[in-house]
């Protein structure tokens, strides 16, 4: 999508198109497939992204504001009710300001990202192992069809035997009576 716009525009629309990747790339884990693992690894990886951008532009935007409470220069003019140069005042209230833009959540933000690595480190030998005894599972449950299938061959041809072996000795026995009666 190419946008004709400031490149403010442009950023907020990548970080907007970055948005839209996160929230419908929803994973579904029913199976467990190295596609849905691929997608939840491109979901986070779009979510750092996503994250970078907005951290980078915050501070793109705190060094305009820095650049210009310095464009401000040496302090002249009409004092303030409280003794103070107003422009003064305006450049001491500004660095302040910037100061606590040092992301106010930085702790919780690097405790989070270790964490979230961590389980990514913890979710991969995880999602093998699963993988592993998911094809081991269809492996033992496709021998268990096989013998199901050769046993149910099996019965079939007992079965068989059985009736023949019945039939063979109904028509013996037929025999003998008939010879029995015979002979009487």
């Amino acid at each position: 999508m190419a946008s004709t716009g400031t490149p403010k525009q442009q950023t907020w629309e990548q970080q907007q198109s970055q948005v839209q990747k996160v929230k419908s790339s929803g994973v579904n884990m029913i199976n467990g497939s190295p596609t849905d693992d691929y997608k939840e690894e491109e979901m986070t990886e779009s979510a750092l992204a996503l994250f970078r951008a907005k951290e980078e532009e915050i501070e793109r935007k705190k060094m305009e504001v820095r650049d210009r409470v310095q464009a401000y220069g040496p302090c002249r003019g009409s004092h303030s009710a409280l003794g103070r140069h107003p422009r003064k005042q305006l450049k001491f209230m500004s660095w302040q300001e910037l100061d606590a833009l040092i992301d106010p959540m930085r702790k919780e933000v690097a405790v989070l990202r270790k964490k979230v690595d961590t389980v990514n480190r913890e979710l991969k030998p995880l999602g093998q192992t699963c993988q592993k005894k998911e094809r081991e599972y269809k492996e033992a449950l496709e021998t268990v069809n096989e013998k199901e299938k050769e046993k149910a061959q099996l019965v079939s041809k007992l079965m068989e035997l059985v009736s023949e072996s019945e039939r063979l000795r109904m028509k013996k026995l037929e025999e003998l009576s008939r010879n029995i009666e015979t002979l009487h």
